[in-house]
This record gives C-alpha cells, structure tokens and sequence, in this order.
C-alpha cells in the first residue's frame, strides 16, 4: 500500500459517497485510475465493507456501555452467543483481568439491564461490570495515514 492508497482511504473514511473524480483529485489521479484503485483495495480486502455513519441517539440507542464479562472458561469460542445479542454491537476477547469486552447500545438503561441479564445466560459467564458512557468527545475512524513526525510538523 503506498502513499496514494492511504489518501484514497483517508477520503472514503471522510465521505464514502465521493465521486472517483472528486477521490481522483485529492489523490493526484484521473477518475479512472482512482476508481481501479479502490476496485484493487476492495480485492485486498483492505476495504472490507462500506457504511453509513447512524447517530444512535435518533434511532433510539442512546445509552452506551462498555460491558466487561467474567468466566469461568475460556470464552474465545462464545462469540455466536455474544452476536446472537442484537444490543451488542462489538465483541473482544481481551487480555487482563476480564475475559470478553463487549460495546452495547440500548435505548434505556432498563434495556441494558435486559441485556445484562442475557449475557449472564450465556455459559461460562460469571460476572459483568458494565460502566455507562456520561458523553463521547469524539469517535475517529483508523487513519490510514501515517503520522507526522518532528521535522514534518
């Protein structure tokens, strides 16, 4: 991947919508040769999908919570218990002190509860914690950009 691949990528995370001109122009290339880059990283499967960007609070997931699972048992072989929870929307298996990490959203936080409870369903789960996000200052996509260094910035 070099220098004109992560540009492309960097204005796709911005707008999935660009046309192959507009990709083309912030890239130094023509709409042709932009759009066969990407049909390329679509291929490499560095591309893996494309989305549209929902704010959760209008379509009634307001509450966020981070929700760390206990075990009992090595849970790497749980995760069609965990997707089988719509609420969950991301699912790890994580070093330290907890087995799984899971992102949840619910409208209420008498839905998380639900979800709680359902997660405690699942075998081998001995315990959550869940703590609920107050206030997100930001998300960022994965820049595909390498950072500045010293003499660059």
């Amino acid at each position: 991947m070099d220098h004109i691949d992560r540009v492309l990528l960097d204005q796709l995370q911005q707008d999935a919508t660009q046309s192959y001109a507009a990709l083309g122009q912030a890239a130094g290339l023509s709409a042709g040769a932009a759009h066969e880059r990407v049909r390329k990283l679509r291929e490499r499967g560095v591309i893996r999908r494309t989305a549209v960007d929902v704010d959760p609070a209008a379509v009634g997931s307001a509450v966020l919570a981070y929700v760390m699972v206990d075990s009992t048992s090595w849970m790497g072989d749980s995760a069609q218990d965990f997707a089988a929870i719509p609420e969950v929307m991301e699912a790890h298996v994580i070093a330290g002190s907890a087995s799984v990490m899971l992102k949840v959203r619910t409208a209420t936080t008498e839905q998380l509860q639900d979800v709680l409870r359902r997660i405690y369903a699942i075998d081998g789960v001995s315990g959550t914690q869940a703590t609920v996000v107050l206030e997100t200052f930001f998300e960022r996509p994965l820049s595909p950009l390498p950072p500045l260094t010293a003499d660059q910035g």
